[in-house]
């Protein structure tokens, strides 16, 4: 009796969590999108591959600030005062001892690239590191804890007043500096709103003890974020290296908008899955079941907008950035493709830290970044779209290797999984089908934004009613997931 009262408190948490996820990442990428898409028409592609070259640095940097830990707070089953006091004192100072380097260093980064504008704006973004030490104790707790309003909110807050920062100071031809203001803004709401919804204060309280607890699982996570920091950045290091600037901001703008689909559909999961699957590590069938339901609903959302945007790339780009980024589209196209692994791959990824093996996923990223780096090194030559390619080729390539991890942990049936993705890959095909269809009767004859609003409409309209027909068990499950969630709502109102 006690095991299904826990099981089901875990679950009410869990559709919680989701909702109020999905309404901070929704909420917090529309918000980014509209800020974007405002930029975007004010600033030039040189613009964007200037500041894309600085986030090289910053992120790079960024990845020492928090060790692990916020992951390691998660991830424990028990958790005491001394532990997050001894991982805030950590984190605080290293985030301060990266401004002070980051400042100091900002020139010989700027003397590499030969672009001399990057000094200011490295020094002025290394700010950042020392907002993220003050952040990462407080929003680690809150996951823990499943208070994913208090982080909803708080990230809402500061996309909003960073947004409305960034696009006045382009208004007032500020430039690059416009980006700059944006973020630093937005981290310092997130300071301020994260300190002001959460109940914990750090004490004084320093064990080495418990920083070798923490350091000992967060040493893999870090070394993951390095190896992982190669893989996202390497080809925008090449790009902005042997292609210039203008091709720099054509592919970072193409794969931020591939980025914003992967935060509004897989991350919005994806967050509360290692909270969820860490509860759940000592019960194996019912971590599987969890595992198997995540992955198929992810899916079911995302497979059909990664796989339709190659198709609709032309029309979303004029109408929403405008004809200056039209070299982005066939960059789009091919990166959107990468999608549908993505789902797979960071499903993955949370069910082997919650059960306890970082060292697996960062030799899973070792192979994951040596192959990209190889790749992008041999294709950069022949331009952004090749390096889109190899990309998306290594992508699907090396997918198995943590399909093979997740196996050895949890014992997968091979059948019963793969057949998790009929149903959404069949409904996108039809999807895809129909926006073609309606592309090649009405193209010549309508603008672009009706076009991509009919094409839409019809597409989503075709992919529900081929759900209900090839599954009719699955339509009702979301039908009956959608019915409880707007019940929960309306007992609250």
């Amino acid at each position: 009796m006690e095991s299904s009262k826990d099981s089901s408190n875990l679950r009410q948490k869990a559709v919680k969590s989701v909702i109020w996820t999905a309404i901070e990442s929704w909420g917090r990428q529309a918000v980014s999108l509209v800020v974007f898409f405002i930029l975007a028409r004010l600033l030039s592609p040189e613009t964007f591959g200037l500041i894309a070259l600085a986030y090289i640095f910053i992120e790079f940097a960024q990845i020492f600030v928090d060790q692990g830990f916020s992951v390691a707070i998660i991830q424990r089953q028990d958790i005491d005062k001394e532990h997050l006091d001894t991982a805030f004192w950590t984190t605080l100072g290293i985030s301060i001892f990266l401004t002070i380097l980051s400042v100091a260093c900002a020139r010989f980064t700027a003397d590499f690239f030969k672009q001399p504008q990057l000094v200011l704006i490295i020094q002025w973004l290394s700010i950042s590191f020392t907002f993220s030490g003050l952040s990462a104790v407080q929003q680690a707790i809150l996951e823990r804890k499943f208070d994913f309003k208090s982080l909803a909110i708080r990230s809402l807050l500061a996309v909003i007043i960073g947004g409305i920062v960034g696009v006045g100071m382009a208004l007032l031809n500020f430039g690059v500096w416009s980006l700059v203001g944006q973020q630093l803004y937005s981290g310092f709401v997130q300071v301020l709103v994260l300190w002001r919804v959460s109940d914990w204060r750090p004490g004084f309280r320093f064990s080495a003890i418990h920083a070798k607890e923490l350091f000992k699982f967060g040493v893999n996570i870090s070394a993951f974020n390095i190896i992982n920091f190669f893989n996202r950045n390497t080809d925008n290091f090449l790009i902005g290296y042997y292609l210039g600037l203008v091709a720099l901001g054509y592919y970072s703008v193409a794969y931020k908008l591939m980025q914003v689909m992967m935060q509004i559909l897989i991350t919005t999961t994806t967050k509360v899955a290692l909270p969820i699957f860490s509860r759940l590590q000592a019960e194996p069938e019912r971590l599987l079941s969890a595992f198997y339901t995540a992955t198929q609903f992810t899916s079911l959302i995302a497979f059909p907008i990664f796989l339709c945007v190659p198709v609709l790339a032309t029309e979303l780009i004029k109408v929403f950035l405008s004809e200056q980024w039209i070299q982005s589209i066939p960059v789009l196209q091919v990166l959107s493709l990468i999608g549908p692994a993505h789902v797979i791959f960071f499903y993955n990824n949370s069910v082997i830290l919650a059960l306890g093996k970082p060292s697996w996923r960062l030799w899973i990223q070792v192979i994951n970044t040596v192959t990209n780096v190889v790749g992008f090194a041999l294709v950069v030559k022949w331009g952004i779209v090749a390096v889109a390619c190899a990309y998306v080729v290594r992508g699907y390539l090396i997918l198995p290797i943590s399909l093979f991890a997740v196996n050895k942990l949890v014992k997968i049936n091979l059948t019963n999984y793969l057949s998790l993705y009929i149903v959404p890959l069949v409904a996108s095909g039809v999807m895809v089908g129909t926006i073609l269809a309606t592309k090649y009767f009405l193209g010549s004859f309508i603008e672009a934004w009706l076009l991509l609003a009919i094409s839409l409409l019809l597409g989503i309209s075709i992919y529900i009613f081929t759900i209900s027909v090839i599954s009719p068990k699955l339509f009702k499950r979301l039908l009956e997931l959608g019915e409880s969630l707007n019940f929960k709502r309306k007992n609250k109102v």
